[in-house]
């Protein structure tokens, strides 16, 4: 009752044994029903739902299971039957019903309670008989139903000829009242190579247009006789999975039977034939299936009377050397269709001509042993091509010409490359997955302008800078012409980016582009050249190379005067540096000022040695001086060696690591008349506090006194005389 909404129903190979079909009176909607392959005896009947297929085969009832009520199911198109007892009453319940197919499953019992006209009543247009395979063979029903296109019969057994053979036969030839029956299907048949012959004679007179035979089995000798081709409507003859004991008898009699068919379409697949002869005249065949067999490069050898043939497939034999099968098609002058794979083949390209049959459009090499050298001879009007695993690792450049080629398959091959367009100008289909595809061509788009569908996915990309072009490329085209992106496309290497989908691999246009890349570090490098010379020049840095050279000399000189001159002590409380335009100010107003107590200045003129350096001998009073004191002015800005002296008194201020120095700012400077080479000054006037010479008479004294204090230290040694410098 809760399922009121069920349409489908499927309770097949289970071990129901009882049916009660009011069970599904709440199931309004049911339309197919399975209960097949079940241990169903007993069914029990009520009126159901208009049920379109119904299967109640392979049970275990002893009468069809054929309810009145089912006379009312007009829309049935599919009734599955089984019993033992095969009855006129029970067929007649359903008799005016039109069912698209009936299958009728025979118990272990038949053959024992029939009645052989029972299935006259039966209208479908498919009837499938399954006779029972555990027991004595018994054909005793009529099968020539009126109404009946297709037919189907299983588990033919017909070894010995005995009744139940010689009715079957006798069944056949009845099909011939049936003028609608079209279909005739024989399944797992048993019997012998001469009723075997009987049955495709009996056929052969029949209306039956489409013949088929599947799972043969074989045994007997064959007595020669003529077979009759004539008054036939078959069009079609399918032979599939044949089993012989032993052929006793001359192979060339069945192959002659076989080849001079006049039909339109033969099939013989699973047969383990070894050969085929070439029919004796013309044939009218246009559609031929050799299949799965043991045929080599020998069959059709040298056939001219296969001039009609459309269509031939020769897949799964052994055929070895393309070059016999090219020789065998160029006699074919109607072939269009041609199926080869699953076989051993190579091609050598040694010299024979190229002889395919110019009617060629479609050929399948698949799964054999070919390389890129079957690219030298092709079909020249091939359009579809199918090459897929084989050995092919290039395709070479001088390759036929195909114009016409539009479909092109190449996968699970070992190519490394995707191939141009080139000797393909319509090629609109490519597949070629699963190949050593790492670096594909960036302008293969560009080469192959009308492809409609590529498959190139299961490649081992390389996502390295050449892969971007192809990947930006891939992203101009429509997702509907590359088939299983972006899910097949994935990076193999390097090992860091292994799995990542193409679409997620990025790299960076400087990073790939050589001439992108010197460009930019060639300015990058320019610049900072640039930089450097500017930085260089406005901090005046070879001044300072210079001078630090001159203080190392200086310093390594020094490590070799004697001990005791070096353990002197101080010999001056100040070191002065001024300009020579301020020498009045420093000997009117600074000397007299901080001699009168005795205080030692060194100046330049007084105490400077003859025979060394000015550089040297700057240094060298500058660190036998307590104190430097600098008067600054516009003009000290202007004197080099002021700076000199400013340069070595700092160096020795972190040298030494004390505060010698003492800054007197006699004029106003402006920080924008500083030269550039003056940053130490810069820094120096910024972060010291520096005494200012005052105009006020009245604050001299005070300023003196400042100054007093900050050099009035005691020398050990009092030099004899004063020492300072005047630039």
């Amino acid at each position: 009752l809760s399922l009121s909404k069920l349409r489908v129903l499927i309770m097949s190979y289970n071990r129901l044994q009882y049916l009660n079909i009011s069970v599904f009176k709440f199931n309004t909607e049911l339309e197919y029903l399975d209960l097949s392959h079940n241990e169903l005896k007993v069914i029990l009947c009520h009126p159901t739902v208009s049920l379109k297929h119904l299967d109640l085969s392979f049970n275990a009832f002893d009468a069809l299971p054929i309810c009145k009520e089912f006379g009312n199911m007009s829309q049935l198109q599919f009734l599955g039957l089984s019993g033992s007892r095969v009855q006129s009453s029970s067929v007649q319940l359903i008799a005016h019903l039109n069912i698209s197919k009936v299958l009728l499953v025979l118990g272990d019992a038949y053959g024992e309670k029939e009645d052989p006209e029972s299935l006259r009543h039966v209208s479908t247009e498919t009837l499938h008989i399954v006779f029972p395979s555990k027991r004595e063979f018994r054909f005793l029903l009529d099968v020539s139903v009126s109404t009946t296109i297709g037919l189907e019969l299983s588990n033919i057994k017909c070894v010995l000829e005995d009744q139940g053979c010689s009715y079957f036969l006798r069944a056949l030839s009845k099909l011939g009242k049936n003028l609608k029956l079209s279909n005739l299907t024989l399944n797992n048949v048993e019997t012998t190579w001469n009723s075997f012959i009987n049955i495709l004679q009996i056929v052969w007179h029949t209306p039956v247009k489409y013949f088929s035979i599947s799972n043969v089995k074989l045994q007997g000798q064959l007595a020669f006789r003529m077979f009759n081709y004539s008054d036939t409507s078959l069009k079609a003859l399918s032979i599939h999975q044949v089993v012989t004991d032993v052929f006793s008898f001359p192979q060339s009699y069945i192959y002659s039977i076989f080849a001079n068919m006049n039909i339109q379409n033969f099939t013989m697949s699973g047969t383990h034939m070894v050969h085929m002869l070439c029919p004796s005249q013309v044939s009218p065949f246009l559609h031929v299936d050799f299949t799965d067999n043991l045929l080599t490069d020998m069959v059709f050898k040298d056939c001219r009377n296969l001039v009609r043939l459309k269509t031939l497939s020769l897949q799964k034999n052994q055929l070895k050397n393309l070059e016999n099968i090219i020789l065998t098609s160029a006699k074919m002058t109607s072939l269009q269709k041609l199926d080869i794979s699953q076989n051993s083949l190579r091609y050598s390209d040694g010299g024979i001509p190229c002889a395919w049959t110019q009617s060629l459009l479609v050929l399948n090499l698949s799964s054999n042993m070919l390389t890129g050298s079957v690219f030298r001879c092709l079909p020249p009007k091939v359009k579809v091509l199918d090459l897929h695993n084989n050995r092919i690792m290039s395709i070479p450049k001088d390759v036929t010409h195909l114009q016409a080629l539009q479909e092109l398959n190449v996968a699970s091959n070992s190519l490394t490359d995707l191939p141009g367009c080139g000797a393909f100008s319509s090629l609109s289909v490519l597949v070629i997955d699963h190949n050593s595809v790492s670096h594909p061509s960036e302008d293969f788009f560009q080469s192959c302008q009308n492809i409609r569908s590529l498959t190139a996915g299961n490649n081992p990309f390389q996502c390295t800078c050449e892969l971007r072009d192809f990947v930006k490329n891939i992203g101009w085209v429509a997702r509907e012409v590359v088939e299983g992106w972006p899910d097949s496309y994935r990076c193999d290497y390097p090992e860091s980016s292994r799995g990542t989908a193409l679409r997620d691999f990025h790299m960076s246009p400087l990073s790939c582009d050589t001439v992108l890349l010197t460009v930019t570090i060639g300015a990058t490098m320019l610049v900072l050249a640039v930089t450097g010379a500017f930085l260089c020049l406005y901090f005046d840095l070879p001044w300072y190379v210079r001078m630090l050279c001159q203080w190392t000399q200086t310093r390594h000189r020094a490590r070799h005067i004697p001990l005791e001159e070096l353990q002197r002590n101080l010999q001056f409380h100040a070191f002065v540096s001024y300009s020579g335009h301020d020498s009045a100010w420093v000997k009117n107003e600074l000397l007299p000022n901080l001699e009168k107590d005795d205080i030692q200045i060194c100046l330049h003129e007084r105490n400077f040695v003859p025979g060394k350096s000015i550089v040297e001998n700057i240094i060298n009073f500058i660190e036998k001086s307590y104190k430097s004191i600098f008067v600054l002015s516009p003009h000290f800005i202007q004197s080099e060696w002021c700076h000199y002296e400013l340069y070595f008194a700092h160096h020795n201020l972190f040298h030494e690591g004390s505060d010698n120095l003492i800054l007197i700012l006699l004029a106003p400077i402006p920080q924008y008349s500083i030269p550039t080479n003056y940053h130490k000054l810069k820094t120096l006037m910024s972060r010291r506090t520096y005494l200012e010479w005052p105009t006020e008479k009245n604050k001299h004294g005070l300023f003196w006194a400042n100054l007093r204090a900050s050099i009035n230290v005691k020398l050990v040694n009092q030099a004899e005389g004063t020492c300072y410098t005047q630039q």
